[in-house]
């Protein structure tokens, strides 16, 4: 296992080196005045009316009325105005805040569709307000106003113009002072009452906060769950979770850090923490489907509730750890999406254990889900408590609630 290790580590140090060139801007120009500059570029473009705008546009004397035809050019092409657009292929503009665009999808925040999910494959033109910061594959990261038309990108910066084509984007972000811009996320909140002969009480709770920027991403997550039956507690577990992400290529990256607690006193499991480094590679990323792998070294810090005398309450052991992800458009309305995650490790730690999660998500709303979820944890070597009871290997949990995106 050690020279597994230290053959993953170096090649992590040598795509640690392999950084994007950062084409800064040195014109001094404000964001107002790139911001004119966009606006003089997008006069330049043709725009086509039909016959029946010029028509509408002209009076009983035959003069055409200059005023209603520029509203209508405004209409086709709006110009960017304290907000971004955004126009799907299908004709439609969208105005409101890009929030980032990652693994081909664009996460964007309306007043009208609230926080709503495109498909880079389905937008026609994106027209930025914003400053963006965008990754360009195996190129550079460069700062600017951001124009999308079918398959050309513009970004404009100062005096310069860097054209790219649409393929070649990785992702984007917003890039300025607003930094909850960056950020998203969803609660998940499950309960089941009963009373009777018997009463019982399961409260659970999901919870995902992810930052998006160009070059970067990431992700932070809890899992929780509480129960009793008869005023008596039959489980009690969390977990937390954080993943960082580093975006070298449109397929790969490397992870400086993942990082795990567990806490599950019915598993003897007063505190576990694992962390590592990791390199990932997305083999499968289309329109409706994502899969993704990722997995490196590790190290597991365990301290039990309770052992016996032959057992160390604390213990510290190497790992390796893998893990995959899966995600399935079904529907517009319907997802579906998979996540396993493995561990191997010493005896002291378990010797082999994993956490799946498989979760069906129904939109209700824009903003609202609902989701089913199935959790199986399992470990192959449970450590046994100082009164010689041990837990279970498998563990496996449903869960239904309500999710609110935000």
């Amino acid at each position: 296992m050690k020279i597994i290790i230290l053959f993953l580590l170096s090649v992590l140090l040598l795509q640690a080196q392999e950084t994007l060139t950062v084409v800064k801007d040195s014109s001094g120009l404000s964001e107002n005045a790139i911001r004119k500059k966009a606006e003089a570029t997008d006069k330049k473009v043709k725009r086509t009316l039909d016959i029946k705008d010029v028509i509408a546009a002209t009076d009983s004397h035959g003069r055409v009325d200059l005023a209603k035809l520029e509203a209508k050019w405004e209409k086709l092409s709006p110009t960017p105005k304290k907000q971004d657009w955004v126009q799907t292929k299908s004709g439609e503009w969208f105005k409101g805040t890009i929030k980032a665009l990652y693994d081909g999808k664009l996460e964007f925040a309306s007043n009208s569709i609230g926080l709503y999910t495109f498909k880079l494959s389905d937008i026609k033109q994106i027209k930025s307000y914003h400053l963006m910061r965008v990754n360009i594959e195996n190129r550079a990261s460069i700062k600017g106003i951001l124009r999308l038309k079918d398959n050309k990108l513009t970004i404009i910066q100062g005096e310069n113009k860097y054209n790219f084509a649409k393929k070649q984007i990785v992702s984007f972000a917003q890039d300025g002072s607003n930094e909850r811009n960056l950020w998203s996320g969803k609660a998940s909140l499950g309960f089941d009452i009963r009373s009777g002969n018997s009463d019982q009480q399961d409260f659970s709770a999901n919870l995902k906060l992810q930052r998006r920027s160009s070059e970067s991403h990431l992700a932070l997550s809890y899992l929780g769950r509480v129960s009793s039956k008869d005023k008596v507690q039959i489980s009690n577990d969390h977990r937390f979770n954080e993943k960082y992400d580093v975006f070298l290529s449109r397929n790969f990256f490397w992870t400086p850090l993942f990082s795990e607690l567990y806490i599950d006193k019915f598993k003897n499991i007063n505190a576990q923490f694992t962390a590592g480094v990791g390199l990932g590679y997305t083999l499968l990323d289309t329109s409706k489907e994502r899969w993704s792998f990722s997995g490196g070294p590790a190290f597991v810090y365990t301290r039990h509730s309770t052992v016996d005398t032959t057992t160390r309450q604390n213990s510290f052991s190497p790992a390796l750890e893998a893990s995959t992800k899966y995600a399935l458009k079904i529907t517009s309305m319907t997802k579906l999406a998979y996540d396993y995650k493995l561990t191997y490790t010493t005896r002291e730690a378990g010797i082999y254990k994993h956490h799946m999660v498989l979760v069906l998500s129904n939109s209700l709303l824009s903003w609202l889900k609902f989701d089913i979820s199935g959790i199986w944890d399992y470990v192959q070597s449970p450590t046994a408590s100082s009164d010689g009871v041990i837990p279970l290997k498998n563990d496996f949990q449903m869960i239904m609630g309500l999710g609110v995106v935000f």
